[in-house]
């Protein structure tokens, strides 16, 4: 997989482009107008849908993109255009039509969970002038391109005319054309070199209706046959994704936390085509997207996946989970930073946890309670030594950091070898820091960078140390 990384295959993307808009907020509150929540927006982000994250996506795993579509002569097209060139993409087969509307998907987050959703598009199939320029600009752009994606949204810009005029010149120019298919009649993709449907889909576009691996057989075949493909592929949500050329295999996949399933088709074709245009091979590609589409759900919104998180995922699918959630200071910056760009609020403590009982149990469920992702810095071993003595700690680092790894309430755990977590909390810039009550009137390490500061009150009666004197006790009647 890592010979991928450093790549550049240069990939077209042609289809129907548009803007993921999100407001992001809580809600705490019925309105007094009408039964629906009163959402407290805290955020508003833009981020490049449709097609448009087909290019993100092949742009986070490195790609040169050229992307060929029609998008309306407007404030949102412009913003769209300009969303691109920040990416670095080739625009040069952009059309601006004044008789289309950009396409823009606004969606309402409450506490992680989607709201409503309004949009504002045209979806009528583009006028003969742009279907005219967009496939004269393709024709200009396949002899500079290693593969051609179709991304097909349904919004008019991949029509019949559009669709079998940029296989045929693919062909005609030695270029593969790999396609994520939209609707129930697929005819306009006859001669594609693979179509990429999932089960739901397939099932509609054949009429067979997929319910074990022989339907599974018969729907691909006859999707390859029928639309004279070289391949088909059939992908099955947690269950993988079936290949189809001279035989039927599937390749499994596991996701461990899904979080959201928007655009995981998306992350499919851009890295199938990224890993083929580079000589791959399909097996080998549809492995690596399985492993790409289980890193973008478990994330909130259409995301991407980046070849350091892919071969991260890959490496640690042998892990439990939770040792996945045991993570070093630069492994659990990028973590942090990823979460924080999809508006979750990330809470810190820290302490020696060495002997674990209810008190620190309810003291984390507590401070998990302040947001969305709980983060406990452990001390290490000789840092420990440093505040309790040399008879501590009782268990060793990797102990303790594993029995609260496996804590519903933690998120992630990390071991740090200083006085303080100061440079810690500096790293991870977390919104909450949450301390025990005893710092009542004290200041708390960290204070200074965290958004804000959180005391818990212990649980009277139990403590670490107060377990350790009754062992002993117990011990010395013996």
């Amino acid at each position: 997989m890592r010979r991928y990384q450093n790549l550049a295959p240069r990939v077209m993307v042609i289809g129907d482009l548009m803007i993921d808009h999100y407001l992001w907020g809580k809600t705490e509150r019925i309105s007094p107008e009408a039964p629906v929540p009163v959402v407290d927006v805290q955020k508003e982000t833009e981020v490049l849908g449709g097609a448009g994250n087909v290019v993100s996506n092949l742009v986070a795993l490195g790609a040169k993109v050229r992307v060929a579509s029609a998008i309306g002569e407007d404030a949102n097209g412009r913003r769209l255009a300009g969303m691109l060139e920040t990416l670095g993409v080739d625009t040069g087969a952009l059309i601006f039509d004044r008789a289309r509307k950009t396409t823009r998907k606004s969606r309402v987050i409450a506490s992680h969970q989607q709201v409503i959703r309004f949009d504002s598009e045209t979806r009528q199939e583009v006028e003969e002038e742009t279907r005219r320029r967009l496939l004269e600009a393709v024709r200009q752009g396949l002899g500079t391109s290693d593969i051609v994606l179709l991304s097909d949204y349904g919004k008019g810009v991949l029509g019949e005319e559009v669709t079998q005029g940029v296989i045929r010149m693919a062909k005609e120019a030695g270029v593969k054309v790999l396609v994520d298919p939209k609707g129930r009649d697929y005819s306009k993709y006859r001669g594609a070199t693979l179509v990429t449907p999932n089960k739901k889909e397939a099932s509609e576009a054949t009429g067979i209706s997929i319910v074990d691996d022989r339907s599974l057989e018969e729907a691909g075949f006859r999707l390859k046959r029928e639309l004279e493909l070289e391949m088909a592929m059939i992908t099955l949500s947690e269950e993988g994704m079936a290949i189809f050329d001279r035989s039927m295999r599937t390749i499994p996949t596991v996701a461990r936390e899904v979080y959201d399933v928007t655009g995981a088709g998306d992350t499919v074709l851009s890295t199938l085509g990224y890993v083929l245009a580079c000589g791959g091979q399909i097996d080998e590609a549809a492995r690596i997207a399985n492993a790409a589409a289980a890193v973008v759900v478990g994330k909130l919104g259409s995301a991407t996946a980046t070849w350091d998180e892919i071969i991260e995922y890959e490496t640690t699918l042998h892990e439990s989970t939770t040792e996945h959630r045991i993570k070093s200071r630069e492994a659990l910056a990028k973590s942090v930073e990823r979460l924080k760009n999809e508006g979750k609020r990330i809470v810190f403590t820290n302490g020696c946890f060495d002997i674990l009982h209810l008190g620190h149990v309810r003291y984390l469920e507590k401070a998990k309670s302040f947001g969305d992702v709980l983060i406990v810095g452990v001390n290490s071993d000789a840092s420990v030594r440093g505040l309790k003595g040399e008879d501590r700690p009782v268990n060793p680092e990797y102990d303790r950091a594993y029995l609260l790894a496996a804590l519903d309430a933690v998120d992630y755990v990390t071991i740090f070898g200083e006085e303080t977590p100061y440079e810690l909390i500096r790293t991870l810039e977390p919104d909450v820091l949450v301390k025990g009550g005893d710092y009542e009137g004290k200041e708390v390490v960290g204070s200074d960078i965290a958004k804000e500061v959180r005391l818990v009150d212990f649980v009277e009666g139990k403590s670490t140390t107060k377990i350790i004197e009754k062992i002993g006790k117990k011990e010395s009647l013996c």
